[in-house]
């Protein structure tokens, strides 16, 4: 335990002075716009800087309706194309109804209805009617896909408005937690998250009459929906065919523009969206076309001319700022299903900064006890224990820094908490040390059997509490796993520096000196 080969003293060297180098970047935090990003301070936390705390749920009943709704356009097309006549074809509830009154075609029909999607059942219940359901597997992975697809898209959403370190994470089985540091009045970015944008492209239906749409009258296949508010000069509703001509899905990209002086967003399609928007087109000219976003007809232009490039123009009474979120929503994509704000809180900068104070505070002073009975109590290796405990602290925020891990309120006090654990190991040996020399052991052997026999009982119980922070790690949430992985950082360094850093020195005043006592 008393020798140190070269490369070990080296190695240790080379730790030490990472954790510095790595921690600096706190020194100077307000100059870390100029840092490479591989070198950066610490993140402050929501309860540290101020900021917005969005709990958001994702309504993935919608994207069920939705899928049985697709289902019963599948099976009205099918139907027709079989020529067998069928009646009440609609949703009900989580499944999907049809009759077929003709008996000799019900069969027929059934497996047709079958052969629609592998994920749904079809049950044949009395007097010819259908009954289409989604399978509970499919169901459930419907409704992940919702979460995971909502959270990416989030993500870039608020990614795209320039927000530094946000936290946006699944809670639960349909919720997300949106953190967003910094972020005082958080409106904005609230309206850019709840709204769905989802764009698509449908043909209006010129069937109807303008006396069948006030009635709301239309023929199957066919729905009315209502103009957006920056739809100029046009009707207030429209008959639109529910098949949807191009999805907005196949855009790559949507910027803001002006044309004619006015403020319009400039989209651009895939090759396989561009190849199907140009065939619609070609298809339906002299038609109108409706541009819908989020059911809502922003504008119905008349097609004049085939459109081949693939890209397109949404024009409308916009502002500036409305085409800029506008193109954004449509840049990162649409919702696959609404979210609804449950809660939202807003933490001022203010209080942040007396966190800060307050946790500094009691950092400090949790030192100062520390270095006074270390110093106290074991002397000359104490003031080691205490070098070991500077080096400790500066490995612990210079890996926090390294990780991008993110500080709060409770990520301080497992640094406080750290701070009280990190001499424990240094306490055990001191005494064993002592107990050993008491006991008319020479110096060096005393030494060398305080660092080898309580090592044991400092592995011990750093890895009991290395196991109960995984445990605040994996089942906990949000702060609670911060506490878990400053306490966890803590531990191993802790359990470093005790053991090498602190032996290290201990081993370096044993060479240097004709010592006959311990310093203790």
């Amino acid at each position: 335990m008393l020798y140190f080969a070269k490369w070990k003293i080296g190695l240790v060297l080379a730790i030490c002075l990472a954790g510095l180098f790595f921690s600096v970047p706190n020194a100077i935090r307000g100059q870390a716009d100029t840092l490479p990003s591989w070198w950066q301070p610490v993140t402050l936390g929501l309860d540290l800087q101020g900021g917005s705390y969005l709990l958001l749920e994702v309504e993935t009943d919608v994207v069920v309706r939705e899928q049985l709704e697709a289902l019963v356009e599948s099976a009205r097309a099918e139907l027709r194309s079989a020529r067998i006549r069928y009646v009440g074809l609609g949703v009900e509830g989580t499944s999907a109804v049809v009759t077929i009154p003709q008996v000799d075609q019900r069969d027929e029909a059934g497996r047709l209805l079958a052969d629609l999607d592998d994920a749904v059942t079809v049950t044949d219940e009395a007097d010819g009617r259908f009954v289409m359901a989604l399978t509970e597997e499919a169901m459930l992975e419907r409704r992940n896909q919702a979460v995971e697809q909502s959270i990416e898209i989030v993500r870039k959403r608020v990614d795209e408005t320039g927000t530094r370190e946000p936290t946006i994470q699944r809670q639960g089985q349909t919720r997300i937690i949106v953190e967003l540091p910094g972020v005082d009045d958080p409106q904005r970015i609230k309206d850019l998250i709840g709204r769905t944008a989802k764009l698509n492209f449908h043909l209006v239906d010129d069937r109807v009459s303008p006396q069948e749409l006030n009635a709301g009258q239309t023929p199957p296949g066919t729905e009315i929906m209502p103009a957006a508010e920056n739809n100029a000069g046009g009707p207030p509703r429209y008959a639109v065919r529910k098949r949807v001509e191009v999805s907005g899905d196949r855009l790559v990209d949507a910027q803001p523009n002006f044309q004619d002086n006015q403020p319009v967003v400039s989209f651009r399609f895939d090759t396989a969206g561009g190849s199907r928007f140009g065939r619609v087109t070609q298809e339906n000219v002299g038609e109108n076309l409706a541009i819908v976003l989020d059911g809502q007809v922003i504008s119905a232009p008349v097609i004049r001319e085939p459109i081949l490039g693939g890209s397109g123009v949404i024009s409308g009474r916009f502002s500036v700022q409305e085409t800029q979120d506008l193109a954004l929503l449509l840049r990162a994509g649409a919702l696959p299903a609404p979210l609804t704000v449950l809660e939202e809180r807003t933490v001022g900068p203010g209080l942040g900064a007396d966190s800060i104070e307050a946790g500094a505070l009691a950092s400090l002073l949790g030192l100062v006890l520390v270095v006074v009975f270390m110093i106290a109590s074991y002397g000359l290796f104490g003031g080691m224990a205490v070098v070991a405990l500077f080096i400790n602290l500066f490995l612990l925020l210079g890996a926090l820094s390294l990780l991008g891990a993110t500080l709060t309120l409770p990520g301080i006090a497992g640094i406080v908490l750290t701070m009280g654990m990190a001499v424990d190991a240094n306490v055990l040996i001191f005494e064993r040390m002592r107990e050993e020399a008491r006991n008319g052991r020479t110096l060096m052997n005393s030494i060398e059997t305080g660092f080898r026999q309580a090592f044991k009982a400092i592995v011990d119980a750093n890895v009991t509490t290395l196991v109960a922070a995984g445990l605040l790690f994996y089942f906990g949430s949000g702060p609670v796993k911060g506490f878990a992985v400053t306490l966890s950082i803590g531990i191993v360094s802790s359990m470093f520096t005790a053991v090498m850093v602190t032996r290290l020195m201990v081993v370096t005043w044993l060479r240097r000196g004709q010592h006959k006592a311990l310093p203790i």
